[in-house]
């Protein structure tokens, strides 16, 4: 079942009232680089073999997308620069959230380095590149450094959410209280079955509904579930509800994770599930989804003139 990309488009009653659409959450990779890339796989041959800004254009073209923002695929400490180069050259990119490791003796350093660049917005921390965030937020050295991204005005953004994550994530929202927290792909996140369990997973997200500082990417929507994957937005309804009504409207941002999320639906698809669900909430609900709770959250700089203006200034 596909959909023609005009279908997608969040139409308002006139072409001028159609709401920009950030998308928060896409990768960057080049294997024709001489030392190549440590992701993806060479033999996904699911997901687009080149993933840069003109590639992306293309495969969003007409949908709306006016921006994107880059989250480190890239295990590589040097592929920060590698990213921030290339979206230097293409205003398409808001910025890139980058891969330093917190528990490094020389964090601050590294720190530092990237944050010189008004196009490196935060770093990622969770489940990725055998990083533990629970244990991670014992070390009181792990902290110091999120205090000082913290103190930066950059953003941490979590990866790949389970129960043991999103409970870090809270931990770690009391520990530094001024960091902005990003939780991204919670949609394909399943509650646990057990029942108390299943209660105290619910409990840590409506604690951490209650940091104004933590937000939600909406984002792998459509995604594999006991091994097949449903396109009909109904099936994954309840769970975005429940979602919604714990977070509400100010904490939600749109996300597509391109190209991995090709495992799953092209980004055609997966956008018309998050606009049809968004549809019925109204224009403000839709416009904050779609862009303004992004720039709270990242604090991006518009770069060109499609692009719309958020009144945040990075400290």
């Amino acid at each position: 079942m596909t959909f023609a990309a005009g279908a997608v488009i969040n139409a308002m009653a006139k072409p001028t009232e159609r709401i920009p659409i950030i998308d928060t959450h896409i990768h960057l990779y080049d294997p024709r680089r001489p030392q190549g890339v440590p992701w993806p796989p060479k033999d996904d041959k699911v997901i687009t073999p080149i993933a840069l800004p003109d590639v992306y254009r293309k495969v969003t073209e007409g949908l709306g997308i006016v921006g994107a923002i880059e989250l480190e695929c890239s295990s590589w400490f040097e592929d920060n620069q590698w990213v921030l180069d290339i979206a230097a050259k293409d205003s398409l990119i808001l910025g890139s959230v980058g891969n330093i490791d917190p528990t490094r003796a020389d964090f601050g350093s590294r720190l530092e380095q990237l944050h010189r660049n008004p196009l490196f917005l935060g770093i990622r921390y969770g489940n990725l590149w055998g990083w533990n965030l629970s244990e991670g937020i014992t070390k009181p050295q792990v902290v110091s450094n999120l205090k000082l991204v913290a103190d930066a005005g950059l953003t941490m953004d979590t990866a790949n959410p389970d129960t043991e994550l999103l409970a870090a994530a809270l931990r770690l929202s009391e520990k530094v209280p001024t960091l902005r927290i990003v939780i991204d792909h919670l949609p394909q996140y399943d509650l646990p079955q057990e029942p108390h369990a299943r209660v105290a997973a619910q409990a840590t997200l409506h604690e951490l509904a209650q940091r104004p500082q933590v937000y939600v990417k909406i984002s792998e929507v459509l995604h594999a579930v006991k091994g097949s994957v449903n396109m009909d937005l109904a099936f994954y309804r309840a769970w975005l509800d429940e979602i919604w009504d714990t977070f509400g409207p100010d904490r939600l941002m749109y996300g597509s994770d391109w190209p991995n999320s090709d495992h799953s639906a092209p980004l055609v698809q997966e956008l018309r599930a998050v606009h049809e669900y968004i549809s019925g909430k109204g224009k403000d609900a839709a416009e904050k989804l779609f862009w303004r709770n992004s720039a709270a959250a990242y604090r991006w700089r518009k770069r060109d003139s499609t692009q719309p203006h958020a009144d945040f200034s990075r400290s």
